[in-house]
């Protein structure tokens, strides 16, 4: 079920209604929740939930395993490695078992001239398996290092693990943050409720009148480069750039935003990653939840910064390219992890500082010179990546790069398709003045503000651009990029 369609439109008043008016304690919640989720992921296809169904129930046995065999350390070692193999092998052999098999047929009748004869299967990704199979991974993990005691109530440890606002695409919780959540008592709050439905509106607003309009002339013009000229492929980049941006952090804004609906707090996924002043800090900002989780299970086991320099430049091109081959079965996301891991390297080796003692341009309407060469330098760099990583092969992004640099600069369709950068431009002032905020649409209560019928206009007139621009692109309706992750 997707977030921008007329069945979770339905779907959602009802789970709501019956949360908070039907379901009086948070035993009874969480039963609903659980079923609400299944219903929803089981949407696109039924079979899948078998899938998440056993991720589900080998993690939750193993905490109780893990528990239960305290003091035996060979015994607990082996229950955890069992769980996080199991867990592996199954998103191993959905996601990457044709693209390992295609890549080892292929070495082999490069180097050997032998064809081992391994043929693609017809298999069908299920749609955010990386996103629960991370999450019920983190738990296990979390049990076995003691940083949560394992949980013997099922039904809240399956609502942890499949609550639908964050369950195809993010935020990947910790069980140390949202599963409390489920064991504890929930109160309906007015206040926060609304909030909610305030940063639901801006996360649709990024992801149908930014997102999906970017994605129209993106898809029409992308695999055409040799026809294009340099200046249009340049808007290309920008408009990719800001179409995963508003459609993964829409999406991030409308889970965090649904979940307030039924009192649970999830992490921020996305902290402004365009006005980031060098790449680490950008990485620091932009899908917060996968970041940290790279950082406390691949990064430090490795011995993270405090280390040789060498282990230190080993440890980021480790997780740099488990990052890209998690984004996707093709070579292109490796090349775009190793690229980045190039980059941080290169940070990391000349000891650039990055980790900065404030936020952006804070007490100043504008950043300073310094601030903004830095921002459009990642922004540049950033975009870059985006390249690579929206290619469908090697061959069609170095394809791109090459004609960006011999093709002709300048042609007529440039001007028509840079219109689309005044929405662009619209959405970094926005955010940029409500960069103190949790969300744009968290508005200060100054002389303009504080009057109602000023937050109504702003409210309705996004809604009004949200639904014209619904109308537009009806006959080319846009999935989420994040879900094929």
């Amino acid at each position: 079920m997707l977030f921008n369609s007329l069945e979770f439109l339905i779907f959602l008043p009802i789970v709501f209604l019956l949360y908070w008016f039907v379901c009086k304690n948070n035993r009874w919640q969480n039963i609903l929740i659980v079923v609400a989720s299944y219903i929803f992921y089981g949407w696109w296809d039924p079979r899948f939930l078998i899938l998440i169904f056993i991720t589900s129930l080998c993690s939750f046995i193993s905490g109780l395993l893990l528990e239960r065999n305290e003091g035996r350390d060979v015994v607990r070692k082996a229950i955890s490695a069992g769980n996080i193999i199991l867990n592996l092998c199954i998103l191993g052999f959905f996601k990457y078992y044709n693209f390992f098999a295609d890549s080892i047929n292929t070495l082999s009748k490069d180097l050997f001239h032998y064809d081992l004869g391994w043929t693609a299967l017809n298999i069908i990704l299920p749609v955010g398996i990386s996103f629960y199979t991370f999450q019920a991974l983190s738990y296990s993990i979390d049990v076995y290092r003691h940083s949560i005691r394992a949980t013997r109530d099922p039904i809240a440890f399956f609502a942890y693990i499949s609550f639908f606002p964050q369950l195809v695409a993010g935020p990947i919780e910790r069980a140390t943050n949202l599963l409390p959540q489920f064991q504890a008592s929930r109160h309906f709050d007015y206040g926060k409720a609304v909030d909610g439905l305030r940063q639901m509106l801006w996360g649709f607003f990024k992801k149908i009148v930014i997102a999906d309009s970017c994605a129209n002339i993106v898809n029409q013009y992308w695999s055409q480069y040799n026809d294009l000229s340099g200046s249009m492929l340049v808007v290309l980049t920008i408009l990719f750039s800001f179409q995963i941006y508003g459609d993964f952090s829409g999406y991030s804004d409308i889970a965090i935003g649904c979940s307030r609906l039924f009192g649970i707090r999830l992490m921020q996924n996305f902290n402004l990653p365009y006005f980031s002043r060098s790449i680490p800090e950008f990485w620091r900002r932009w899908h917060i939840s996968l970041m940290t989780w790279f950082r406390d299970y691949i990064y430090f086991p490795l011995g993270g910064s405090r280390t040789a320099k060498w282990k230190i430049i080993r440890n980021i091109f480790i997780v740099w390219t488990i990052s890209g081959l998690w984004h996707g079965a093709n070579w292109t996301f490796v090349c775009w992890g190793i690229y980045h891991a190039c980059i941080i390297s290169i940070y990391s080796l000349f000891g650039i500082h990055t980790k900065y003692p404030s936020g952006i341009a804070v007490g100043k309407i504008l950043p300073s010179f310094r601030e903004f060469l830095q921002m459009v330098l990642t922004f540049i760099l950033v975009s870059v990546g985006w390249i690579i990583f929206r290619s469908e092969s090697i061959s069609s992004a170095t394809g791109f790069f090459g004609a960006l640099v011999t093709r002709p600069f300048f042609s007529p369709e440039v001007i028509k398709n840079s219109r689309l950068l005044i929405w662009c431009l619209i959405l970094i002032i926005i955010e940029w003045f409500q960069r103190g905020s949790t969300h744009a649409l968290q508005l200060p209560d100054n002389r303009v503000f504080r009057h109602r019928w000023v937050r109504w206009a702003i409210y309705y007139f996004i809604i009004f651009v949200i639904i014209y621009s619904l109308l537009i692109n009806a006959h080319s309706p846009h999935t989420f990029i994040y879900f094929q992750f």
